[in-house]
């Protein structure tokens, strides 16, 4: 029986090892270019629920990324400390900062440039891994040419795991009630 149960565990393990970012990835990505105005930036961010936006060249070539932390700082506001819990870094930013004004300048004053990236063709535990090395909740996915073709967050990743949950739950076998 701990025989069958490793070997349906070196299943799974093998057929989730083999998805690939192309079938993960979130395919309709909001970039913005470098002579965006942070202004213009930040709505986008909040009008499509988003974190992160890959900057692009007129190409669709990616230059960088702008993240919500990359707007608190520019505000003055100290990103999330790892000594804080969310809650604490979310009350400092409203009891120290009422009187904001919208951010000025351009992304390009403000984007990280050494972005790390995937390919399409990266499994889910280049994913995982790229993302624990680094600490980062995102991977832009690009080309070869390093055109933006797609976005994967912590959050596509919890939907494949819950998808597999799911799938899991439907191949089991249906309970039966045994007879008295």
């Amino acid at each position: 029986m701990a025989l069958h149960t490793r070997a349906e565990r070196h299943a799974r393990f093998r057929v989730t090892g083999n998805l690939r970012v192309e079938d993960m990835m979130t395919q309709s990505v909001v970039t913005v270019e470098a002579d965006c105005s942070l202004s213009e930036a930040a709505h986008l961010l909040v009008t499509h629920r988003i974190s992160g936006l890959p900057v692009v060249d007129s190409d669709k070539r990616l230059r960088g990324v702008i993240t919500e932390a990359d707007f608190l700082r520019t505000l003055g506001v100290p990103s999330h400390h790892p000594t804080h819990s969310l809650w604490q870094t979310l009350e400092a930013m409203f009891a120290h900062h009422s009187g904001l004004q919208e951010p000025t300048g351009t992304v390009e004053e403000v984007m990280v440039t050494d972005v790390i990236t995937a390919t399409p063709e990266h499994t889910l535990h280049d994913v995982l891994d790229l993302m624990k090395k680094n600490r980062i909740k995102r991977l832009v996915v690009c080309d070869d040419a390093r055109r933006v073709v797609g976005m994967i967050t912590r959050s596509d990743l919890v939907r494949v795991f819950f998808d597999r949950i799911r799938q899991a739950g439907d191949e089991a076998p249906p309970a039966t009630i045994a007879d008295d």
